[in-house]
Parts: C-alpha cells; sequence; structure tokens
C-alpha cells in the first residue's frame, strides 16, 4: 500500500486553522446568545431628598391618673354597699358600710375606763393639794406626800393611755363607713353584703381610677430616649420655645385606629432604664373631658422628637442586610447595577433614612437582588402600584 508523508508545517498550519475556526465558532455563539437573552426588567424608585420628622410610634397602655385601691382597715360583716358598681363618685361619698356595733360597744368601753381614770386623777390631785401644808408642818409624813405625788403621776400617765385607747375606738368606728379618697369611677365591688371582711389583712373591696386626665404609659427604647434628650436639649439651647421638641405635644392613636382629639404631655420619666427590657418607663397625661377612655385600654403614642433636615429616603425593602452590612443596589449610567454599602439611619415608617452611600435622584432597586450581578444591564421600571382599598360593603 502506497504511503504518503506530509510535511510537519502543513499539519500544524490545518491543526492551527481548526481550533481559529472551532473558537470563533463558540464566539459567534456567546455573542449570539447574548443578544438574544432579553434584558430582566426590575422595579426601581428615586432616593427621594426631603426634611423627614422623627417620630415616635410607641405601644401604650391607659391606667387611671390615679388609682386608688379601696380596703378594709376593720374586721367585720359588710353591711351595705352604697354606690352603683362603675358609677363615677365624689370625693367623700360612701361606698361601702361595716357593721360597727362592737366598735361603738369598744368605743363605749374605752370612755368608761377614760373616765374612771379621771376620777383617780382627780383623788390623787387632791390627796398632794392637801398633803403638801401638812408635810410642810410635819403634820404627815414625807413618805405620804411622796406616795401621793407618784399618785398623781400615775393617774395622769393612765389618763394619756386611756385617750389614746379611746382615739383609737373611735377610729376603728369611723373605720366601719368607707368613703372615697378620690373623685373618680369606681369599679365593682369586689365583695357582697354579709360577706365577713378585714380578718387578717385590710380585704380589697374596688377600685377607683381618676379619668380626666387619663395616665398612658409608654416604654421607650434606650436609643429612641438619648436620641429625643439629644434633641430636647439642642432645641433648649437654640431657644426654640413651645415649638421645641421637648415641647412638642404627642398624639394619642386608639386601637380602632381613631386619634384622641387632644393632645398630651409628659408627667412622670422612671428613673432608670428596665435593664431586662432596655426601655424606660414614660407617662403622659392626655384630656378626657367626655370620659370615653378607660383604664387598661391600648393604643400608640406618636410624637415628634427631631426634624432630620435634607434626609436622604428609601423603602426600607430596598435595603438588604447580611452581617451587619446593609446594601442596595444602584442603577447607574447605561442602567447598569452596581452594590453599594450604606450606612442606614432611623427607620420612618415604611422608609429608611440612609447617611451615607446614595446620592439623591439615584435610583435603588426594590427587588429581584438575587439574580442581579454587578454590572449586568437591566430595564428599569416603576413598581406596581399597591392594591386599591375595597369600597365600602365590598368584599
Amino acid at each position: 500500500m502506497p504511503r504518503f508523508d506530509l510535511p510537519s508545517s502543513r499539519v500544524q498550519g490545518a491543526a492551527l486553522a481548526g481550533l481559529l475556526l472551532f473558537g470563533f465558532s463558540a464566539c459567534s455563539s456567546k455573542e449570539q446568545k447574548e443578544q438574544a437573552a432579553p434584558v430582566p426588567e426590575v422595579p426601581v424608585v428615586d432616593v427621594v431628598q426631603k426634611d423627614t420628622p422623627l417620630a415616635f410610634d410607641l405601644v401604650a397602655q391607659l391606667r387611671g391618673y390615679e388609682d386608688v385601691e379601696i380596703r378594709a382597715r376593720v374586721e367585720g360583716y359588710l353591711q351595705s354597699v352604697d354606690y352603683a358598681e362603675g358609677s363615677e363618685v365624689r370625693k367623700g361619698q360612701l361606698l361601702f358600710t361595716i357593721d360597727n356595733q362592737p366598735y361603738r360597744a369598744a368605743l363605749a368601753q374605752a370612755q368608761a375606763i377614760l373616765a374612771h381614770s379621771q376620777s383617780d386623777l382627780a383623788k390623787a390631785e387632791l390627796d398632794v393639794k392637801r398633803f403638801t401644808p401638812l408635810a410642810a408642818e410635819r403634820a404627815v409624813s414625807q413618805a405620804e406626800l411622796d406616795n401621793a405625788v407618784a399618785a398623781e403621776r400615775s393617774a395622769k400617765a393612765q389618763i394619756a393611755a386611756r385617750e389614746a385607747n379611746v382615739e383609737q375606738a373611735r377610729l376603728n368606728l369611723s373605720y366601719t363607713r368607707i368613703a372615697a379618697p378620690i373623685a373618680g369611677v369606681a369599679g365593682k365591688a369586689e365583695h357582697k353584703v354579709g360577706d365577713l371582711v378585714g380578718k387578717g389583712e385590710p380585704t380589697l373591696l374596688t377600685t377607683i381610677s381618676s379619668i380626666d386626665p387619663i395616665r398612658v404609659s409608654v416604654a421607650i427604647p434606650e436609643a429612641d430616649y438619648l436620641r429625643f434628650s439629644r434633641a430636647s436639649t439642642l432645641a433648649g439651647k437654640n431657644g426654640n420655645g413651645p415649638e421645641s421638641a421637648a415641647r412638642r405635644p404627642a398624639q394619642l392613636v386608639l386601637s380602632d385606629g381613631t386619634v384622641h382629639p387632644y393632645p398630651g404631655k409628659v408627667i412622670f420619666t422612671d428613673r432608670a432604664v428596665d435593664a431586662a427590657t432596655g426601655t424606660l418607663r414614660v407617662d403622659l397625661a392626655f384630656p378626657n373631658p367626655q370620659r370615653t377612655l378607660r383604664p387598661g385600654l391600648y393604643g400608640k403614642v406618636h410624637a415628634d422628637s427631631e426634624v432630620v433636615k435634607g434626609a436622604l429616603l428609601v423603602p426600607q425593602r430596598a435595603v438588604q442586610e447580611l452581617q451587619g452590612t446593609y446594601t442596595v443596589v444602584v442603577v447607574g449610567e447605561g442602567n447598569k447595577v452596581e452594590t453599594r454599602k450604606v450606612k442606614p439611619g432611623p427607620k420612618v415608617g415604611s422608609q429608611w433614612i440612609l447617611l451615607e452611600g446614595v446620592k439623591p435622584g439615584e435610583k435603588v432597586v426594590l427587588e429581584g437582588f438575587q439574580r442581579l450581578r454587578d454590572g449586568m444591564e437591566v430595564k428599569p421600571v416603576a413598581p406596581p402600584a399597591a392594591p386599591a382599598a375595597p369600597a365600602a360593603g365590598e368584599k
């Protein structure tokens, strides 16, 4: 069989031409695929710059401005309940009556013992008055005079003790008629007529709450408290007067979403931050002339603390957080995306104030971050509109 030998240079040239042809085909195929792949659409929003007030929205519990527990101070059978449960009562109004017969008897007995002691004192005083000149004339011994003087002192001491007993008996008798120490709304009676109360310990009978104004308690986080304090201090130094952050009134938002028509003011700030929760208790007073607010209700307290000038705002869902690092995806020149680190500030509703990392007017991506890579071209679109609220009567 004949044999043909090709020069080695011709073989190498053919191989190189084949590799070039394959590479060109592969690149062309890749470019065609890239050209054929659609540019992904991403929802974007503009970075908004505006003066933004920072506000507190804190869960609040309503309490009586004063909550006074009414307790039985003496033992006895409850004779009558003298008020309408759940009604408003006046200061000094009779609420309960305890059977007072034992205490009337005790008072009469104490008064009788006091009268006997007063008689003893009168006799001792007469003895001293009679023995004093006789002892000077040595008609009676000095010992007899001394005994008379001692008897007089003892009688006076007994008088003081007996008077204290009478006063205690009179107090116990007065405790059988229990009156309201403050004006307010009296709760339900915890015991009924015929119950034995006050045995061994003061028995709770009811609670009275003064509700105009009404007390509203909130637990303010430590960071918010510090920010509010700094804003208040700065406002005071600047002499902003009634419009300062320290004096801005607070609003009470009730559980049904309505806003209480009267603003409130701070009346109490606790001594220390609760170490378990990291919060500080603050109480506010809200006028309640219609008596519509009652202790035990829940709501929210809304109050402005300061205004951030020229704050840069983006939606909270545009900010990603990973191991303490915050980033946003920005659509830049040529609709190319770029991941940037940002420094977040306070949250305001559904927005987030960014302190560093973005500029006013830049577009940030709202969602779909996982499929984006830096340098990728995208098609920015407006985010979908929120669904409209159903009309009244529609489901």
